[in-house]
């Protein structure tokens, strides 16, 4: 398969009133991997086993069995970078469910979502429109009665959120020791009165007694500039207070004014982000740190870490029906399961995947083998794959180091190589450990055959290429060996050569893989995609253009983009020969080698289109874009696209799967499509 480009969404919100329900339709289904970041976990007070999840791209999934299974219900927003971290359902009526959110790259874009059908269907209350909700609470003793935590303040609502008033002062300056009141990350309200507040900001937490119109800092016994990130009041005993911090975490007995630092938690695990409480055993507290989650029986006197010490908790669900029952949203990992109150816990991520797939390779010999390569998970990353067509997984990332995986190939002989944010890596065996590949600044060196002679060839995407080669020469030892390896971004295996697009600069192999050495292109050196097709031809896409080489790089001509373009995602070539260019500005097509181009629309979206890519097997065209939920096709040579269903989520490449569409989605893993 060939690489696809490796930009990074961009990604835009919605300021609507409505934002709808999406269930993936049945022509689409997740196939994982499973797993990934999870930011809030809620059950429905009416039916405990229904359970929704918040994740940090504006998706809820839905549970229907208690946590054991996930699909995906929900999106608030248009976009994809609303982190939803609190779910509070109305005790009451729990069809109304309200739910946080702010923006991940954007100070000044969040919200609160209400809905009145149980998740199906979300409004914005618009009251609170554009401000950076981290925290949401809802009075014990009123369900009318909202408070949210903003960046720029603290907000109530008397009305289920139809109406807020802002209850710090707008200037963000309290009369008290001039201590700003801003930046609030936590925020609890008394269970017997809805007019005291505790409100937690970066800085300290506060407390009002009337409701807002005093504020009080609550300063004593916790240490200076702590992001407190919870609070809890005990349901009975209100003057027990709980608070957690970047510094630990901190019991009071009398309403917060004076704090104790609860002791025997390691360093490592201070960092606390969340605290739960039992509702039926309240001396039963849980801990949720980015040093694992930890538990204390007796009001915080003695804590046990319960967990895996690596694991970073972002919330803790307790079921009120049997408290034993807790699921924990974690970072990497997914959803956590007990049914003994951690004395014992498992995964439990059936249906759910928050992975970013950035590549896809189906097996050379095995057809059902899936290889695929995921960023931002770390550890928990790497490179997965499936021998059952994406019903099981397991994960072979020896030796990575937490790299993520950018690109992805499989030589003829097996051999896999990855692309990665540090450099190329090569495994021989997934039983086995990746090895790095040496990256060199420089032409290739003599005594090595140059790109135009015969050498390895390729080709995983069209199969039609044959290995050639005779042993090449010993090379010479490199003159400048780089000190910090690239992000390679796309890599290729050409007929006479491989290639690894590069943000410093495009790199080339000519003894399998071994060695890459680096140069620029027209004075360029950061590329995002690179392809390569029959008689020498590869292609080259960067942020500065795109370049088309016909000798196998070993010369390349740049090519004339129209003045409104103004960002290029990917250069493909099609059978034609057509060129296709996906922009920024949309898909363009030129027969006659680059000289000129035609804008496509068709039934393409006209923003971003982010590649398109022949597929032989099904004889039509592929595209995809960015901010689309569909892959697109054409039969005619891409005068008309026809979009498949909604899949529910956003769709970075396709390619033909036995028949069926396989996507690779920007934050949900994998999706098969139905057969054609």
């Amino acid at each position: 398969m060939r690489s696809q480009s490796g930009f990074v969404a961009k990604l835009f919100l919605c300021v609507g009133l409505l934002f709808n329900l999406f269930s993936v339709a049945s022509d689409w289904h997740l196939i994982g991997p499973e797993g990934g970041n999870v930011r809030s976990l809620a059950c429905d007070p009416g039916d405990p086993s229904r359970v929704l999840l918040g994740t940090s791209a504006g998706q809820m999934f839905i549970s229907q069995d208690g946590g054991n299974s996930w699909a995906l219900f929900a999106h608030i927003g248009a976009g994809d970078d609303y982190v939803l971290d609190h779910i509070v359902f109305d005790p009451t009526n729990p069809a109304t469910v309200y739910v946080s959110a702010w923006g991940l790259f954007n100070d000044n874009e969040g919200g609160v979502f209400r809905s009145d059908d149980g998740g199906r269907t979300w409004r914005e209350l618009m009251g609170v429109h554009g401000k950076s909700v981290r925290a949401l609470a809802m009075a014990p003793s009123d369900h009318n009665t909202l408070a949210i935590g903003a960046l720029d303040g603290v907000f109530r609502s008397s009305d289920g959120g139809a109406t807020w008033a802002r209850i710090t002062p707008e200037n963000h300056m309290a009369i008290e020791n001039h201590s700003s009141l801003k930046n609030f990350v936590s925020v609890a309200i008394d269970p017997q009165n809805p007019d005291v507040i505790y409100a937690g900001t970066r800085h300290l937490p506060w407390k009002t007694t009337d409701g807002g119109a005093n504020w009080h800092n609550l300063k004593e016994g916790i240490l200076d500039d702590s992001d407190v990130f919870s609070i809890i009041v005990d349901p009975k005993v209100p003057s027990r207070v709980y608070a957690s911090a970047c510094s630990g975490i901190y019991k009071s007995d009398n309403g917060a004014e004076l704090f104790h630092r609860v002791q025997g938690l390691p360093h490592s695990a201070i960092r606390t982000r969340v605290l739960r409480q039992d509702p039926q055993r309240t001396s039963i507290v849980y801990a949720g740190t980015t040093g694992g989650l930890w538990k204390t029986a007796d009001g915080g006197t003695k804590w046990t870490l319960v967990t895996s010490p690596d694991v970073i908790v972002n919330d803790v669900m307790i079921d009120p029906r049997d408290p034993n029952r807790v699921l924990v949203a974690t970072d990497l990992r997914g959803v956590l399961a007990s049914n003994d109150g951690f004395a014992h816990y498992t995964s439990s991520n059936q249906g759910f995947s928050h992975r970013v797939v950035r590549a896809v390779v189906l097996a050379r010999k095995d057809p059902s083998r899936l290889y695929v390569g995921v960023a931002n998970d770390k550890e928990q990353g790497g490179m997965f794959l499936s021998d059952d067509a994406g019903k099981n997984w397991r994960q072979s990332s020896r030796g990575l180091a937490g790299r993520d995986i950018l690109s992805l190939q499989q030589a003829e002989n097996g051999t896999l190589f990855a692309g990665t944010n540090h450099g190329i890596f090569q495994l021989a065996s997934v039983s086995g450990s990746w090895q790095p590949m040496k990256m060199i600044w420089g032409s290739v060196p003599e005594g090595q055959p140059a790109p135009s002679e015969p050498g390895p060839s390729k080709s995983a995407a069209a199969g039609k290429r044959k290995t050639a080669a005779p042993a090449p020469k010993a090379p010479a030892e490199p003159v400048i060996a780089l000190a910090t390896a690239p992000r390679v971004r796309s890599l290729q295996m050409g007929e006479k050569a491989w290639f690894a697009a590069t943000d410093e600069g495009l790199f080339l192999s000519v003894d399998q893989g071994q060695k890459w050495y680096g140069q620029t292109v027209e004075g360029n050196r950061e590329f995002s995609v690179v392809n390569c097709y029959e008689n020498g031809v590869v292609t080259l896409a960067g942020v500065k253009g795109a370049y088309l080489s016909r000798d196998d790089g070993k010369t390349w001509t740049p090519v004339t983009l129209p003045k409104y373009v103004s960002g290029v995602h990917n250069l493909t070539l099609t059978p034609g020969p057509t060129l296709w260019l996906g922009t920024q500005q949309g898909a363009l097509r030129s027969t006659d080698g680059g000289q000129t181009w035609q804008y496509m629309l068709g039934g393409l979206p006209k923003d971003d289109v982010l590649g398109v890519e022949y597929d032989a097997a099904g004889q039509r065209l592929l595209a995809t874009a960015l901010h689309s939920h569909a892959v697109f096709e054409s039969k005619d040579g891409g005068k008309s696209w026809q979009s498949t269903p909604d899949a529910g989520v956003s769709i970075r490449a396709a390619l033909n799967y036995k028949g069926h569409l396989l996507a690779a989605s920007f934050y949900n893993g994998l999706l098969l499509g139905a057969s054609d």
